[in-house]
């Protein structure tokens, strides 16, 4: 071993090269493991399963459409009905399992007193998914 006084500025310069070694050695490492693990991961015993559909067969809720015209008529799906009539209607789609769905379509210039009292049947009724329809701007 020699020491080289002359050459003591040239150490001091920063290594502009990367030194592959210890990196090609890593991978190495980790293709032998994977080579090992692999056939551990896979199935010994070859099954042949029985296939089925495990997809949820969801049933859709009904949906109704209630509207109020500019007169207070009330239509059950464009069925005019009055308010008596509409009672034994929300209490029959009440009992219906899913509930369906009340889309409650007034007219802009319809008393606020006709809806109200298509509301409060409606909850008397024990319906619970009502909605209104409104247009867009």
């Amino acid at each position: 071993m020699s020491f080289n006084l002359q050459n003591d500025q040239n150490d001091d310069a920063i290594m502009a090269e990367i030194n592959m070694t210890p990196m090609v050695d890593v991978m190495l490492v980790l293709l032998i493991i994977f080579m090992i693990t692999l056939p551990v991961i896979q199935q010994a015993v070859k099954v042949d399963l029985p296939k089925a559909n495990s997809t949820r067969n969801e049933v859709k809720p009904e949906s109704i459409q209630l509207s109020i015209d500019a007169h207070g008529q009330i239509f059950w799906n464009s069925t005019p009905i009055d308010l008596a009539t509409f009672n034994g209607y929300a209490e029959k789609a009440a009992q219906k399992e899913p509930q369906p769905e009340i889309n409650l379509r007034a007219d802009k210039s319809v008393k606020y007193d006709a809806v109200a009292q298509v509301l409060s049947a409606s909850r008397r009724a024990g319906l619970t998914k009502l909605g209104f329809v409104t247009e867009p701007d």
